[in-house]
């Protein structure tokens, strides 16, 4: 059993995410801006998940939240930073504030959870973070530009601080999901077909929250084509955004 803490997750993925751990009598504590689906879910597991309003663009209301589910279930072993904001728009169509706005809660609320529960896990010796990425911003992909940045910055903090926190038994990892049909998916140009059930993927990451991996997937076959990715990004990413455009005409 583990104490859980996770930024973003009253819907899609992290909903679902949130679910599983539950289920495997894990204690959880949801940091969000809303939290109407974890209070119902709350009715089931009274004891066991603490919901707790708070913003990933605001350090005080993270510093709040950490220090709450602290006192209510003790150490954090396991702390996600799964809040996600995402545009759909050509870059000559995206103004400065915007990238401004996406890099506020992808990247710097990442960097807020991080910079707030680690002093904590150091003092104990343990404990593990964990980013939510995307294929994306491994590989680009059209009209996506301030979000697919944004993961690609996670990615690199993640690896600089997995090597400085080595010492002191704390481990950094990526949730890397497949594209899903979630609410902030719903604006990318990408037929349903196409897209993954949150569900299905929230709770294949739940069961692989322990992997030693650095990435970690729901399934072996979204892990083998993440490590496909990585070998040939900008391939990958111009063949899915060209496979999008004609899905799209087909479907006219």
């Amino acid at each position: 059993m583990a104490n859980v803490l996770i930024v973003g997750a009253d819907q899609g993925i992290g909903y679902y995410l949130v679910e599983r751990l539950l289920e495997l009598e894990n204690t959880v504590t949801v940091l969000d801006l809303q939290i109407t689906a974890i209070d119902i879910l709350k009715e089931k597991y009274q004891d066991t998940v603490l919901p707790i309003v708070a913003d990933a663009r605001n350090l005080s209301s993270i510093e709040n939240g950490v220090h709450s589910a602290i006192e209510h279930f003790g150490d954090i072993d396991i702390a996600i930073h799964n809040a996600c904001l995402c545009t759909f728009a050509s870059e000559h169509d995206t103004g400065y504030e915007v990238y401004q706005n996406v890099m506020d809660v992808n990247y710097f609320g990442a960097l807020r959870l991080t910079k707030t529960v680690l002093p904590h896990m150091r003092k104990a010796k343990k404990g593990r973070i964990i980013f939510t990425s995307s294929g994306v911003g491994v590989t680009g992909f059209s009209n996506i530009s301030p979000y697919a940045a944004s993961k690609g910055a996670i990615e690199s903090l993640a690896k600089c601080l997995q090597i400085e926190n080595e010492e002191y038994g704390i481990s950094f990892h990526l949730f890397h999901p497949p594209l899903t049909n979630t609410k902030s998916a719903s604006g990318i140009s990408v037929p349903k077909e196409f897209k993954a059930e949150a569900k299905k993927v929230g709770y294949g990451l739940a069961n692989h929250i322990w992997s030693k991996k650095f990435i970690i997937c729901h399934s072996a076959s979204q892990t083998a084509q993440i490590k496909f990715s990585y070998r040939h990004p900008l391939f990958i990413g111009k063949m899915m955004t060209q496979a999008t455009k004609r899905a799209l005409k087909t479907e006219k």
